[in-house]
This record gives C-alpha cells, sequence and structure tokens, in this order.
C-alpha cells in the first residue's frame, strides 16, 4: 500500500508543464486538479492568512455541506475541555476522573482508574483497552457506554503508551456533561459559536444521551476550516475576542506519545509530523477527514473524504499528507513569505 501511496502521489502531484514555478495560485490550482483522482476526496478548502485561497468540491461534492468529521471531532472536544479549564469547569489535566464520574464506575473498580487523569484521557495515555477498531462495534452497542469504558482493564499503566479510543474521548464528553449540567452540543455551540462559519449540523449521542466524545459528528468543510483557524489564530475568534488560550494550544501542540502506526506525535486531541519542511499540526478522522493547520506558513487547511472506508492501510491518509505538501509547496512560492520552518 506504501508503493501504491507513493506511486500515485508522485504520479497526481507533479505539476503540469503550463505552470508557472513562480505563480501559487497555478501552482495551487494544479494541486487540486491533480487531488481528482484520489477517489475517497469529497473536499479541500485552503485558506492563508484567514483567507480563503482555494477550494473543491469533487463528485458533486459541496464545502458547505455537513458531512460526518468522524473521529477529526476529538481535537474540537480537546477545545472544549481546555475552554472548562480555563473557565474553572474543570480543575486542570491532571485533576483525576475517578470523583468526577463517581456513580459511574464498576464495583471492582481496578485501583488504577482512581490514577487516571484528564490530560491521559486527552492523550490517549488513559492505558485502559481501547473501545475503538474491532472492539468498536460492541462497545456502541452496549447499554451504557461510560461504563463500559470504565470497566475495560488495563493494558497499560495511566501516563503509558498511547492506546487510541474513542472511549476515552467520549468519558471526556461524559464529564462535560456532568460538570457543567449542560450537553456537549450545547457548550460546543455556545463556547465556540462567536467563531465566524462554526457550525455542527448534528452530533449522535448515547444511550444515556451523552453527546458522543470524538467521533459521530457531522459539519461542513467551511465549518471545520473555521475550526482549524481558531488554533491558526491562537484562540482568537476573527473580531479579536479570545475564546481559548494561547496555552492550551501550546499544550494542546506538545507532543506527549506516538501513535504506533504512524510513529507521528500526539498531544491532546491534535497529530503532529513534518510535511514539506515545515511543522503540521493536524486532526484525522476515519476515512481521510483532516484539519491540518501549518503556523509557519499561516495557513488552514481542511479535508473531507468517504467516511464509510478506511484512510491508513489504505494509503488514502498519506495521499492527503502528499497532498498537503504539494499545497504547502504552492503557497511557499510567494517569494514576499520567508522560507523555513
Amino acid at each position: 500500500m506504501l508503493l501504491r501511496s507513493t506511486c500515485l502521489a508522485l504520479a497526481l502531484f507533479a505539476p503540469p508543464a503550463f505552470a508557472s514555478p513562480d505563480d501559487p495560485a497555478q501552482a495551487l490550482k494544479a494541486a487540486l486538479d491533480g487531488a481528482e483522482a484520489l477517489a475517497p476526496l469529497q473536499a479541500v478548502v485552503v485558506a492563508q492568512d484567514g483567507r480563503i485561497v482555494a477550494e473543491r468540491g469533487y463528485r458533486g461534492h459541496k464545502t458547505t455541506a455537513p458531512t460526518a468529521i468522524m473521529s477529526a471531532s476529538k481535537s474540537i472536544v480537546s477545545a472544549l475541555v481546555g475552554i472548562a479549564i480555563d473557565k474553572g469547569v474543570l480543575k486542570g489535566v491532571d485533576q483525576p476522573i475517578a470523583p468526577l464520574l463517581a456513580e459511574q464506575l464498576p464495583a471492582d473498580a481496578d485501583p488504577l482508574l482512581k490514577t487516571v487523569t484528564i490530560g491521559n484521557l486527552l492523550s490517549m495515555q488513559a492505558g485502559l483497552r481501547s473501545t475503538s477498531g474491532p472492539r468498536y462495534g460492541a462497545w456502541i452497542s452496549s447499554r451504557n457506554w461510560v461504563k463500559t469504558v470504565l470497566a475495560q482493564p488495563f493494558d497499560d499503566v495511566p501516563g503509558g503508551r498511547m492506546v487510541y479510543s474513542t472511549g476515552s474521548s467520549h468519558l471526556l464528553s461524559a464529564i462535560l456533561t456532568k460538570q457543567t449540567g449542560r450537553s456537549t452540543l450545547a457548550l460546543a455551540r455556545d463556547w465556540l459559536g462567536p467563531l465566524d462559519g462554526f457550525a455542527i449540523a448534528s452530533w449522535q449521542r448515547d444511550p444515556q444521551g451523552v453527546y458522543v466524545g470524538g467521533n459521530l459528528m457531522a459539519m461542513s468543510p467551511r465549518s471545520l476550516l473555521a475550526f482549524g483557524e481558531l488554533y491558526r489564530r491562537n484562540g482568537l475568534a476573527q473580531d479579536g475576542t479570545r475564546l481559548l488560550s494561547a496555552d492550551w494550544i501550546a499544550q494542546s501542540w506538545t507532543p506527549r506519545t506516538q501513535s504506533r502506526w504512524t510513529g507521528d506525535d500526539y498531544g491532546y486531541g491534535w497529530f503532529s509530523r513534518e510535511i514539506g519542511s515545515k511543522k503540521v499540526y493536524y486532526g484525522w478522522g476515519y476515512g481521510g477527514q483532516m484539519i491540518y493547520v501549518v503556523p509557519a506558513l499561516e495557513l488552514t487547511v481542511a479535508i473531507t473524504s468517504n467516511a464509510n472506508t478506511p484512510s491508513g492501510r489504505t494509503g488514502h491518509r498519506d495521499d492527503l499528507h502528499a497532498l498537503l505538501g504539494e499545497i504547502i509547496a504552492a503557497v511557499s512560492r510567494d517569494a514576499s513569505r520567508p522560507a523555513g520552518p
């Protein structure tokens, strides 16, 4: 699959002969034209310096139509936790979760549960067995999703290796709901509502009515871009209103563990890696739902894809990284922008 992805990327993203090497707009158009060959791809929106410089819908898809963003919503849940900490609703990332979910703990709870913190959930280092991947179906078929997560055995100690699990993000949603007395959707619409263009079209809930932390959320590619722009602007809305502390963004982008599958660093709901010689922070959802932020270029890119097929093992995720590399190369052709990371 890696060979397929590499060959396809080379074939797709080689700029046509007529594209001027000094014309960023033409180079960007060439990259998006070539991306048409990526069958799962649905939409791309590119913004630089806070302005949309290119967008494209493929095969009838629109950048303004809601679509499932899957686990890219984990980045949004992370933002809500950061705002809750800023507001004093939560004490901080070192706060233990057991007292916050006391009514949901199993009667024979593993003593390790007392040491799991909010930060552990955010960085996927809770140590609890994953409820994603092959165990996801059984988890969402259970009668109480929160209790099921808390009853999982420990595959590692809290703070240990990364155990990617939507269950960990769901516990964060349950904690926010419990501590505020409001739904996570209501909090998102209130706390992130001042973002121009941001809107959650729909979001599914568990049997107890808790909105799913880190999955089953729908928004348009433009809305996803608006969220990424909040991080690109260090927590400020377009009008300068502070919605999220710059410190939280720095904490979220600080590497805390690594993906065993890609080797990419992971912070609080955000992956990071180098693409096109630039440091890139990204949220990633199943199928190829991506929000990329490239601070060095003041660049934000939202991408949505077919949510019914995987993007990791098929090579599509790598193709999207290659597409971002082409976008970075295109916008970097602006001679007025200093080079370097």
